[in-house]
């Protein structure tokens, strides 16, 4: 009985601390040292949320930046986080790419190769971010579209280049929603 009462007591113990106090401890450092991180990094326009910048948002049409395709469904589901389990010599995977290589080349003719990254999907399926090379490649569309010199479109992407973590961990890459917003933000005031 002895060993019974104490292994409910230790039960008991551990689910407060593991079930009570440390998410509480964990939530309460992470909302006073990275709020907005622990809040979904939102970004918010006139009041209202507009998407998530970790998370990629699905943008057609030629006045928008195209960020990588999607694996999960529908695309960019947050609550479905998933790569695709596709191999490289998948047939469905080469059929997939090999259209969205034709899409693309169609909007930006005479461009040359495609940037592999707005052809491919990320590991988690959700990645907001493109190569700058994927950037600058969509820039005379977007700036056509737009109606707006490709220059200044140019100099916008160059603001959004985000580069590596301490100068050394990962590549630079581009916000697709930020960049989006802000051109979005430059049609208002014109």
């Amino acid at each position: 009985m002895k060993n019974l009462v104490t292994a409910v007591l230790i039960f008991l113990v551990l689910t407060v601390i593991t079930g009570l106090v440390y998410p509480l401890l964990v939530t309460g450092i992470a909302q006073a040292v990275f709020p907005h991180q622990a809040n979904g990094s939102l970004i918010v326009q006139n009041g209202k949320a507009v998407g998530s910048e970790l998370i990629g948002q699905p943008f057609a049409g030629p006045r928008y930046f195209w960020g990588r395709p999607s694996a999960t469904t529908p695309p960019y589901n947050a609550a479905s986080s998933t790569g695709s389990n596709l191999g490289p010599t998948n047939p469905d995977l080469i059929k997939r790419v090999k259209g969205d290589v034709e899409r693309i080349q169609k909007a930006h003719p005479g461009k040359g190769p495609v940037p592999v990254d707005l052809v491919t999907t990320s590991g988690s399926g959700l990645d907001p971010h493109i190569s700058p090379a994927a950037a600058f490649y969509q820039v005379d569309r977007v700036a056509a579209a737009r109606g707006l010199a490709p220059a200044a479109v140019r100099r916008l992407v160059d603001q959004h280049v985000e580069g590596r973590w301490l100068g050394l961990i990962g590549e630079p890459r581009v916000n697709v929603l930020e960049v989006n917003l802000e051109l979005d933000r430059l049609a208002g005031a014109r």
